[in-house]
């Protein structure tokens, strides 16, 4: 695996056209935003939510992205999505690491320092710019949940939370911890809760 560069990684908007809802998940993964320098895209739990993104019709996704989900390869072949009404980031923009190779959850401290704090009420404003109802904005996992909720210079938003779309997050909130239960379907459950999400007019 290539080494963490614990860069930030930037929010990523549409090309154009207002913005109706956001997306935020923890923090950039190892072997996907960290690597490409996009929101999820490369992330193992990055899959599903733009799966989900391009069954609503926000997001276009290469075909050849589909072929390898990996940060890195993206990288190197110019591969981006391109996303309509909709914008993503992360309640944290680095891959947070001690050691240059291991993923480590970003502290209270790491989510509630003034600067990503300032970050994140910016670019809920930037995503706000133009609208007359308050945006809509999707946590994935109780950390991005709990710093959205801490966010008073922030514009007025209606926040939603689903569980992190990563194997641990969802294993997590299925019940009996996901004892008996199939990876793949809390996957494709998860993924239509989200869809069902991004379709609300």
């Amino acid at each position: 695996m290539s080494r963490i560069q614990g860069q930030p990684v930037p929010a990523l908007f549409p090309d154009a056209g207002p913005v109706s809802v956001m997306l935020f998940g923890e923090a950039p993964g190892p072997r996907g935003a960290d690597q490409s320098g996009l929101p999820f895209w490369g992330d193992g739990a990055g899959i599903t939510v733009y799966r989900a993104l391009a069954a609503t019709g926000r997001a276009e996704v290469p075909d050849a992205a589909w072929e390898d989900w990996d940060g890195a390869r993206f990288k190197a072949l110019g591969l981006e999505p391109r996303l309509r009404s909709t914008a993503l980031s992360n309640a944290y923009p680095a891959c947070p690491t001690k050691d240059g190779e291991h993923f480590h959850a970003p502290s209270n401290r790491d989510l509630l320092a003034p600067a990503n704090l300032a970050r994140l009420a910016a670019e809920l404003a930037q995503a706000a710019t133009g609208r007359t109802f308050p945006l809509r904005v999707i946590a994935f996992g109780k950390r991005a949940e709990w710093v959205l909720g801490r966010l008073p210079d922030a514009p007025p938003f209606e926040l939603h939370a689903l569980p992190h779309p990563s194997a641990q997050g969802l294993l997590q909130a299925a019940p009996g911890k996901g004892k008996g239960l199939r990876l793949d379907d809390l996957r494709t459950e998860w993924e239509q809760r989200l869809r069902t999400l991004l379709n609300i007019s």
